[in-house]
């Protein structure tokens, strides 16, 4: 068994974070989770049940990103830090500077701040997206590999047009020029797809909560836009924070998606039978000149239907397997595992 150690997981809470708090945990290792509020026991109970399964490995700090030195106490003694806390909204937010990009590369400059102010840190890793490494699907299907690689990265610099990714977009590379002004840490950085699979928590303000919800109630059932998602297992990507926090070996940039696929692929994995609720899934794909009259009413842009709908966009993944030893679950196994966690803890009647 390799030596444990002690390591910072900022928005602890989350969705994707509480998986990685919990394998870490699951290996011996001491944790050290950043919250933004330990008063909120609603949002943080699944962690508190963390600590009572694994005493004296989980210890939990407030910390607020916007605050700069706010991750100090919390990173004291931590020889890697894992940097997840960021928000997504599947909806375009009112104000995308105040609720995407500043929480997004303000936080990250202040946790790196938190960092070099340390004397222990000698790993971050963070989590991006691949709405890092491009700006349109059309774009990816006009380059020669057809992929998007790690080496890519998001020319868009309009916050206005796609604000979640031109905010993972800036916090990363902040994160690398930040790193490249010292020698003591180094930088992984994680670039997952869609994620779904079942929350450790009963919170309903995670997207991928949302997105399910959207397909059971029968939002999507008239039909869904022929758009592509790089599809992963929450699990799977927690997985790969903790082997890039662990590996040496471990560098740069990884995409972390399992499989390429249509939305109404991602429907069609969806198994029903049985679970004791209507099929209300999407049978069928939109027309994409529906999709362009109605997208603005939908949240979508013309530009964007016109750019992403239609067009195929694949992720190459190879290096996630080769170098962290990623073996990715099967989609169907992902999807209906959230759908039954979903059910489990009533959070269909929970979501509008």
């Amino acid at each position: 068994m390799t030596s444990t150690k002690t390591i910072l997981v900022t928005g602890a809470a989350g969705y994707l974070a509480s998986w990685i708090v919990a394998q870490l945990l699951q290996a011996g290792h001491q944790v050290h989770g950043a919250v933004r509020s330990l008063s909120d026991r609603t949002k943080i109970q699944h962690l508190l049940d963390l600590i009572d399964r694994h005493p004296g490995q989980l210890t939990l700090f407030e910390a607020d990103l916007l605050q700069p030195g706010s991750f100090d106490t919390a990173m004291q003694g931590c020889t890697e830090v894992i940097h997840t806390a960021s928000p997504y909204f599947l909806d375009q937010p009112k104000d995308p500077m105040r609720e995407l990009v500043q929480p997004a590369l303000e936080g990250t400059r202040n946790v790196l701040g938190s960092v070099n102010r340390s004397t222990s840190v000698k790993r971050v890793v963070l989590t991006s997206s691949v709405a890092a490494l491009y700006d349109n699907a059309c774009d990816v299907g006009a380059a020669a590999q057809h992929r998007v690689q790690e080496n890519d990265v998001n020319p868009n610099r309009d916050i206005h047009r796609n604000a979640y990714a031109y905010s993972k977009t800036v916090a990363e590379q902040a994160a690398w020029d930040l790193q490249r002004q010292q020698q003591r840490w180094d930088l992984v950085t994680i670039h997952p797809g869609a994620i779904f699979g079942p929350s450790l928590s009963k919170r309903v303000d995670a997207s991928s909560v949302a997105m399910m919800v959207q397909f059971l109630n029968g939002s999507f059932r008239t039909g869904v836009p022929a758009l592509w998602l790089g599809v992963v297992d929450v699990r799977d990507v927690a997985h790969a924070h903790v082997q890039a926090a662990l590996l040496p070996a471990a560098r740069q940039r990884y995409i972390v998606v399992a499989k390429d696929l249509r939305l109404l692929e991602i429907a069609q994995h969806m198994h029903l039978g049985g679970l004791g609720i209507a099929n209300k899934l999407p049978r069928g794909e939109a027309p994409k000149w529906l999709m362009w009259l109605i997208g603005p009413l939908l949240g979508l842009p013309r530009s964007y239907v016109a750019r992403n709908v239609g067009h195929p966009v694949y992720f190459n993944n190879h290096r996630s397997q080769s170098e962290l030893g990623l073996q990715y679950r099967a989609v169907s196994d992902t999807l209906n595992a959230h759908i039954r966690q979903i059910l489990d803890d009533q959070l269909l009647v929970r979501v509008p």
